[in-house]
């Protein structure tokens, strides 16, 4: 039960973080939310590490550097789509197939439950197609472009799953340290390469300075606000693999599109048709039956 409402809350809170991820890319490069937010993250980690016991290892350290290889690429590509959007259709797509990813992982690492927890697993995954998916005349549709995207950003978040799953029980945060210090570097060096570039392009543009300078203000801030959401959803994602099983804490993490896609219709005004509605219900059934299970 705990490691089910540990994963849960993990779920709302990347949703959460999404959402402004997703906001900050609208107004500068999603390269750039991914290597401010890193290193917002990277600041919150370094001020609870004291308070925080981890042994150091060589473990620790290389799976946390590796989580983070994998995470940069994996958040810039999330960050990406749904800033093209739909923010409802294209975050629940990139959950389904993290879910999917460490699910197998697990399962196939020898991971079992009660009867009722494969029901539970099938019943999740389908709740988040249902979430995803919106057939009805009028609904928002993505491009092939952000399907693609999201897709690989789902792939590459469910191999950070694992990867941080793989971490000592003993490091405490350490290996999320790492994680952020390695995928700020990686992006901070990205963005120091392809800065000529988007100055020349800015400039062939011209645009507005005082837009341009708000834009950059407000991406910038939401960026900040993104990375602190994310680390708080990085340390309950690693409280909860502690606990309990990779393939249920990934399935349920994985229900994180429901804070985004509420967050969207709020703020966005993005409609939310029956058959999501539907998802979440089904989604909030799976993780009553997982924590059974």
């Amino acid at each position: 039960m705990l490691t089910a409402f540990v994963a849960l809350c993990g779920a709302v809170v990347y949703g959460s973080a999404d959402f402004l991820g997703g906001l900050a890319a609208k107004r500068i490069s999603a390269i750039m939310v991914t290597a401010v937010s890193a290193t917002s993250g990277l600041f919150v980690l370094v001020l609870v590490l004291p308070f925080v016991a981890g042994q150091w290892s060589v473990s620790a350290v290389l799976w946390g550097a590796l989580s983070g290889v994998t995470g940069a690429l994996a958040i810039t590509l999330l960050y990406a789509c749904l800033a093209i959007g739909p923010m409802s259709i294209l975050s629940p797509l990139t959950a389904v197939v993290s879910a999917i990813v460490p699910m197998t992982a697990g399962l196939l690492g020898g991971e079992r439950f009660l009867a009722i927890g494969y029901w539970a697993l099938g019943l999740a995954l389908i709740a988040v197609v249902l979430v995803g998916f919106v057939p009805e005349r009028g609904a928002v549709r993505p491009r092939p472009v952000g399907i693609v995207m999201a897709i690989g950003a789902g792939i590459l978040i469910g191999t950070f799953i694992i990867l941080i799953d793989q971490t000592p029980a003993d490091s405490g945060i350490i290996p999320l340290v790492m994680n952020r210090f390695v995928s700020g570097g990686i992006m901070f060096a990205v963005v120091g390469l392809t800065a000529g570039r988007s100055l020349q392009r800015r400039r062939a543009e011209r645009p507005a300075p005082r837009a341009r300078s708000t834009n950059l203000k407000t991406g910038v801030k939401l960026a900040i606000a993104c990375g602190v959401i994310d680390v708080t959803a990085n340390l309950l994602l690693l409280l909860g693999l502690r606990l309990g099983d990779l393939s249920v804490v990934s399935v349920l993490t994985a229900m994180y599109p429901s804070g985004t896609i509420l967050l969207a219709a709020v703020v966005l005004r993005e409609r939310i048709a029956p058959v999501q509605w539907l998802g979440l219900v089904l989604a909030l059934t799976a993780a009553g039956m997982l924590a059974i299970a």
